[in-house]
């Protein structure tokens, strides 16, 4: 099992996250003969190919604990980094998409840095047309960095239609918020979202970094005042407790925005987040059943069944 762990993890960091040999033997406290010797056995088994194969037997243990824990459809663990946590866990989310999606598929996707890497990651080496709808508004907030025909792209990559829902995320008033809601155009995109079979959603911590304070949609007020109440987390900016039940809060009136509970419905909503600072935001999550699959890391998969014995 060892062994094998091992292998999968040698093989993500060099093919994946662009370590070089001596990186990852330092990673991993290995020679870096025995990283050329782990990489050479990944090509003789077929490991490597244009995608890194996941074996049995590393879904073994962390991944099917969690899913049994939390009544999880499924578990997609990657190995950790040092840094830039938030790109190795969106690498690891394009591949388990890319390997779900099928030709023609309909897709939600949430909001956030996490997300935005992903569909960037998506995209980049997509082979079917599919087609992207935003869950909330505000769109400008988290997709100004996704990318589409750069020239960098493999020529075979094909650009997805995106469905942007056309209003802010968090309106001035409630009164705002429900008229926007019933605004044709919108209410057209939600329809949309309800057709979909899948969700991509990213999990939120209470802090100043989470985008809805980062970039001055919500105010240092509202963050204030959230944390009084005890909210750990949130998704598509409705924030819950510790123990997963939604908080009363003015924020949610002046939402425009998909609700947690209808996300429930959907056959698939497939949580990508990882992180220390996230680890109860997560665990809540789970908790409160807002997700059915997740994608994060093996520091945090490891963290939350650390969390789930307290």
């Amino acid at each position: 099992m060892y062994e094998e762990n091992l292998l999968y993890k040698t093989t993500w960091y060099y093919y994946v996250d662009n370590m070089t040999q001596k990186e990852i033997a330092e990673q991993l406290g290995i020679s870096r003969m025995r990283v050329v010797k782990l990489l050479s056995r990944a090509k003789d088994e077929g490991i490597v190919q244009f995608k890194i194969n996941r074996n049995a037997e590393v879904r073994v243990g962390l991944e099917e604990a969690l899913m049994n824990r939390f009544q999880l459809k499924d578990v997609f663990i990657v190995p950790s980094t040092k840094e830039n946590t938030n790109d190795n866990i969106a690498k690891g989310a394009a591949q388990y998409l890319e390997d779900k999606i099928e030709e023609n598929a309909l897709i939600n996707f949430g909001y956030g840095d996490t997300i935005s890497r992903t569909i960037n990651h998506l995209i980049y080496s997509l082979d079917k047309p599919i087609s992207l709808v935003t869950l909330s508004g505000g769109v400008s907030h988290y997709t100004n960095s996704i990318k589409l025909g750069t020239h960098s792209r493999p020529t075979s990559s094909i650009n997805p239609t995106f469905h942007v829902l056309p209003a802010p995320l968090l309106a001035s008033t409630p009164d705002v918020a429900e008229i926007l809601m019933n605004e044709k155009s919108v209410k057209n995109i939600l329809q949309m979202t309800k057709v979909s079979k899948m969700s991509i959603v990213g999990i939120g911590a209470v802090t100043d970094n989470a985008t809805i304070f980062k970039y001055n949609i919500a105010n240092d007020s509202d963050l204030t005042l959230l944390q009084m109440q005890g909210a750990v987390g949130d998704i598509l900016s409705q924030f819950y407790d510790k123990d997963g039940k939604i908080i009363e809060s003015e924020i949610h009136n002046k939402l425009v925005s998909v609700t947690l509970d209808s996300l429930r419905d959907s056959q698939e909503t497939i949580g990508v987040a990882g992180g220390k600072e996230k680890l109860q935001a997560i665990y809540s999550a789970l908790v409160g059943g807002y997700l059915n699959i997740l994608i994060t890391d093996e520091d945090t998969a490891q963290g939350l069944l650390e969390l789930d014995k307290q």
